[in-house]
Formats: structure tokens, C-alpha cells, sequence
């Protein structure tokens, strides 16, 4: 851990006690893709505030976003600029997070970041609240919204694991532009839009053609053990959540031309046989899960059916007959990546915050 978050989430006190009754909250990001996204969960849930303030870098600055009927103003992310502020939601990249979280955190702020920066770090509770929401009293002031594949991933498999043990996981991904910001999600359309033009199209954001191509995760590749960063961290965080060091777990993550909602098909095997049928009726039940499994109609969860929806969509629940067991089960989930896949998790985070207050 470096020495900067160390002391950030050291034991000693910070110099105010943030309000959880009617917090400041801060959006630090709020001009990018889940940076908008988190703007509009604060409103559209009612998240009870009481002043919203929007950061982002000097060229947004005097800008503004709506809120509530209202226009904010964008202000310079400045270290000036920072104070009284209680809880803030980072969407700005690991840079920013490593710079500016910890010194909130010093100063008796809540940081909920959304970035990889802190989620491995021992003392920062990685949360998704349907999951462990209990991790949330340990919090020094910095808290880790996990990544997007991940939550997308293992959220409906919990309720499971808590009846029947998951043992091993295979995880394939399916992921959509957003998962590399609003930069990506233009660079999608304006390539599609070549193509089906018949005109070139230098790609810059994503490192192959997007458009009608789908190609190994943009992250680096570990040479070591053949894993790109995206499946790594997937594989190291769904550990971490579930508190099972020990879980065999492999993944293979892809990007997809979709603008936003990812998809993923899981096959897990618990420690007893179960019935596809039983996944079905578990999941049916699950908290922010809603089942999309119509096998007569061949209907089953789609990007363009999670698009803007807050609940993941989860289908094609069936036995694997690979293993004469019976104790392995295929599913597909698809769900949108800015919303419970980042945005709305980080809101969600700050609401069991208020209620644990």
C-alpha cells in the first residue's frame, strides 16, 4: 500500500466526521460516461442531499449538468477546492482516485471509487451491496466499487453460493464500449457508420476495428499466465467479495461493437448436485435480479433489453450436461455496465452508508 493511502486509511482520526443525515456529496469525473450516470442516480433515486457539487478537469470547468431542475456548475478538480465535503463518488481513472481519494479521506470524507486503485488493498472494503454490504463497517474512509465484469458477474451467483457452495467458475465476457468510456462508445458509431459507408476508418481509442470485429480485451496481457488485466481482476475481486481465497475461478474477457450492457455466460459447479431448476426458482428471488428465461419464445437476456435498466438480467439456466455430477449449471446475464456495473453500485454503496448512519 503506498504511504499516501496508508495514511489515509490508517486508524487515526480524521479531522471531521462526515454528515450521513444530509450529506455534501461530490462527483469527481462528472463529465464522463459513468461520471453522467451517477449524476442521474443521485436524482432519480432521491438520494437525500443536501448540495450536490460536480468536479472535473479544467477544460469542463464552468460548464454546467443538471440536477433536480436545477443546472450545476462544473468546477476544477483542485485540492483547494476539496473541503466539507462528505461523501464523494470517484469515476476519474486510478490516477486521479490515488491522488485526491486519499487526501479526502484524511480530512473525514467518504470516498466511494470506482477505479482500480484501491480494490486490492486489504483495508478497502470491495462492496457490492447485495453481496456484502457488512464489509461496509470497516471502511476507513475509502471504499472500492469493484469492477464492472465483476459485479455484472457474480451478483446473481451469491445467493446461490450462500445455498449451495460455488466450488469452481468459468466466466466468459461479452463487453460493451462503455466499459471504456464515452471516447469508445463514439468511436463504435463512427465506425459503424464508415463501415456500413464503405469509407476507412483510423481507429484510435480501441487498439482494432470496433465495428463489426470482436477482439480480445483492450487491457495488457500478463505474459506470465496468458491473463489480460480485465480477466485478472475479475477473477482476483470476485475472490475477495465472496471472502473464498481458495475459489477456482477462470475468465475470458472480449469486447463486443455494443454500446453499453455487457454479457457474460457463467458456468459454475457447487459442492452438491443441483438442479437447473432450483438456479432458476434462486434466482427468480435474488435482490436487483430480475429472470429473463423463456426457452419456447428463445428469448433470454440481451444488451438491448439491460440497456438503462438497473436490474441484471439473467437466462438460459441449464444443466451442464458436461458433468455427469450434476452439480455444474450454465446461465447468461447481461447488464448494463454504467449503471449497476458502476454507477448505480457506487449509489447504492453511499444509501447502506446513510442507513448504517
Amino acid at each position: 500500500m503506498c504511504s499516501a493511502v496508508a495514511a489515509a486509511v490508517s486508524g487515526a482520526a480524521p479531522v471531521r466526521q462526515p454528515n450521513l443525515v444530509n450529506p455534501v456529496v461530490a462527483v469527481v469525473g462528472a463529465t464522463g460516461a459513468v461520471g453522467v450516470e451517477m449524476v442521474q442516480c443521485l436524482e432519480k433515486r432521491r438520494f437525500p442531499l443536501a448540495s450536490l457539487r460536480l468536479f472535473a478537469s479544467a477544460r469542463s470547468a464552468g460548464q454546467t449538468m443538471p440536477y433536480a431542475g436545477r443546472k450545476i456548475v462544473i468546477e476544477e478538480l483542485r485540492e483547494d477546492a476539496l473541503a466539507g465535503i462528505d461523501i464523494a463518488l470517484f469515476s476519474a481513472g486510478s490516477g486521479i482516485s490515488k491522488r485526491f481519494g486519499p487526501l479526502l479521506a484524511a480530512q473525514g470524507t467518504i470516498v466511494i471509487d470506482n477505479s482500480s486503485a484501491f480494490r486490492m488493498h486489504d483495508d478497502v472494503p470491495l462492496v457490492v451491496p447485495e453481496i456484502n454490504a457488512d464489509a461496509l463497517a470497516g471502511h476507513r474512509n475509502i471504499i472500492a466499487n469493484p469492477n464492472c465484469a465483476a459485479i455484472l458477474s457474480i451478483t446473481p451467483l451469491w445467493p446461490i453460493h450462500r445455498v449451495n457452495p460455488i466450488r469452481r467458475l468459468i466466466l466468459s465476457t461479452y463487453q460493451a464500449a462503455s466499459g471504456a468510456g464515452a471516447a469508445a462508445m463514439q468511436e463504435l458509431r463512427e465506425a459503424t457508420r464508415a463501415h456500413l459507408e464503405d469509407r476507412q476508418y483510423q481507429h484510435t481509442v480501441l487498439p482494432h476495428p470496433y465495428a463489426f470485429n470482436v477482439f480480445s480485451h483492450n487491457t495488457k496481457i500478463d505474459l506470465a499466465t496468458g491473463y489480460n488485466e480485465e480477466e485478472t481482476k475479475v477473477m482476483q475481486e470476485t475472490r475477495k467479495i465472496f471472502n473464498e481465497p481458495d475459489l477456482r475461478i477462470t475468465a475470458t474477457c472480449v469486447r463486443v461493437p455494443v454500446l453499453r450492457a455487457h454479457c457474460i455466460s457463467v458456468n459454475f459447479e457447487c459442492e452438491r448436485p443441483i438442479p437447473a431448476a432450483d438456479v432458476r426458482e434462486i434466482v427468480s428471488r435474488a435482490p436487483g435480479v430480475k429472470l429473463v428465461d423463456d426457452p419456447e419464445k428463445n428469448y433470454f437476456p440481451m444488451p438491448k433489453d439491460a440497456s438503462g435498466a438497473d436490474d441484471l438480467l439473467v437466462g438460459r439456466i441449464r444443466q451442464d450436461v458436461s458433468d455427469p455430477s450434476g452439480r455444474s449449471v450454465s446461465l447468461f446475464v447481461a447488464g448494463d455496465q454504467l449503471l449497476k456495473g458502476a454507477a448505480l453500485n457506487a449509489v447504492q454503496i453511499a444509501e447502506k452508508l446513510l442507513q448504517r448512519a
